[in-house]
């Protein structure tokens, strides 16, 4: 196994310590995993044995539900194509299925309101030939919750999007992977079936140290959500491009909608969010975003952090023991913490619009104080002066308006207001006008402004 001299050794030897802990104490026949920070692989390592020896980052694990974010990827690229609407109706692009009122976005984000699981028997135990159509995949009844109220978990739901792919690009999932996500992002150790070196799946006796060989069986229908094999090095990669996107297969802002919340919670005191094929959760203050997998003998969890730029990958061979999540998400945390990230060097911007420039510094919703930033590219930010409140990046449009990217204000407009001579009377964006004085009398502000101005408490 290598590991690389990026990081300091007290940090490798935590990492190391923390995936020993869960391969002895999950009791799992072998366990390996591996960090990425700044795009490069700075620590890998591994526990346990595979078929006598032990296992590397090139040893394939099969990765379950992380298959699910290969699949939304497929499905975001034909959205950029103009093949499909996110809001069309499954309908339109997929006939006959019985619930083809599910949009595409619905079934990305598992608000469709489809079932979890497919019927008896246990899919993931059973080979894919047995369910040849998709009505054997949904069953007489397979809507379980009004579509479009809330996130409710579905594999049947990857199914139909796996067909769905299928329908548009006129080839197989697996083929169409291969040629549009595996092999421009160089990801040849992750296959539809396994190939050497890989790992066995095993269950473990929960009561005593022994342990029954799993099946591994092909899903069939099944495989777009949950088919998979890889390794750490290739997931690593697949984390590099969900992290910053890749022109040759989905861009930046692709991704980034992929990783935006889609549908609201089952339950209120959940402490995650699922986006379009990919789940978000928070720990100790940061966001991280990847995927789980689980298949009889196999577990595998993939996160990474965006404003840290460190991913984790932990794969290991039992069914159920260690919890692979949590593991993942420490490898992130050690790493983040111990070695903080060295921001990048402040540079001026490459010219200056004195226009831009002078719409720069203090304004006020009310007494409210803001400020409002210059971004590159002409972009800007509004943020409350002190604590927390309503605020936004903005990106420029063409007709010198700006579309809000982020927070309360995320696709808004924000627009300056002139006055009949033409300076500028106030900012306005959602409706609410931003002077450069608070109830600034010199402005249009809505309401208006008391003719008595502002008094103490005496007057």
């Amino acid at each position: 196994m290598t590991s690389s001299e990026t990081l300091l050794p007290a940090t490798r030897r935590t990492l190391l310590h923390r995936i020993a802990t869960a391969q002895a104490e999950g009791r799992t026949p072998s366990l390996v995993a591996a960090v990425q920070r700044e795009g490069r692989i700075a620590w890998s390592g591994a526990r346990g044995c595979v078929r006598d020896h032990a296992p590397d980052d090139d040893t394939q694990y099969r990765i379950g539900s992380l298959t699910k974010t290969f699949t939304a990827v497929l499905v975001l690229r034909l959205r950029d194509e103009g093949l499909l609407g996110l809001d069309d109706p499954l309908e339109k692009h997929l006939p006959g299925t019985g619930v083809g009122e599910a949009t595409v976005f619905q079934l990305l984000g598992h608000s469709a309101g489809l079932a979890a699981e497919t019927p008896a028997p246990w899919w993931e135990r059973t080979p894919g030939r047995i369910r040849p159509e998709l009505s054997d995949v949904l069953g007489a009844h397979p809507l379980v919750h009004p579509a479009g109220h809330g996130h409710h978990y579905s594999n049947p739901g990857y199914t139909l999007l796996g067909a769905l792919v299928e329908e548009l690009r006129g080839d197989s999932w697996a083929e169409v992977l291969r040629r549009e996500i595996l092999e421009p992002l160089g990801m040849g150790r992750t296959t539809v079936e396994p190939q050497a070196p890989h790992a066995d799946g095993w269950a473990v006796h929960p009561w005593a140290d022994v342990m029954l060989l799993e099946p591994a069986e092909d899903l069939g229908l099944m495989a777009p959500a949950g088919q998979l094999w890889s390794t750490t090095t290739d997931l690593l990669r697949f984390a590099l491009f969900l992290a910053r996107g890749d022109d040759r297969v989905l861009s930046a802002s692709s991704v980034e909608q992929m990783r935006t919340p889609a549908a609201p919670l089952e339950t209120v005191d959940q402490d995650g969010n699922y986006g379009l094929g990919l789940q978000a959760v928070r720990r100790e203050g940061r966001t991280l975003l990847g995927h789980t997998g689980s298949l009889p003998g196999f577990l595998a969890a993939l996160w990474f952090s965006v404003e840290d730029d460190v991913a984790a990958v932990v794969l290991s061979n039992a069914t159920s023991g260690p919890t692979i999540a949590t593991v993942a998400a420490d490898l992130v945390q050690i790493v983040a913490e111990a070695e903080p990230r060295i921001p990048d060097p402040w540079r001026p911007l490459p010219e200056v619009d004195q226009e831009l420039l002078a719409l720069t510094g203090p304004w006020y919703w009310g007494t409210r104080a803001h400020t409002l930033t210059l971004r590159a590219d002409r972009g800007v930010e509004l943020r409350p002066l002190q604590g927390p409140g309503r605020g936004a990046r903005f990106r420029a449009a063409a007709d010198g308006t700006w579309t809000g990217l982020d927070g309360y204000y995320a696709g808004e407009t924000l627009r300056v207001v002139r006055a009949d001579d033409g300076t500028v009377d106030h900012l306005d964006v959602g409706s609410f006008a931003f002077t450069r004085e608070p109830y600034d009398p010199a402005a249009a502000v809505p309401g208006g402004v008391d003719e008595g101005g502002w008094r103490g408490l005496a007057t």
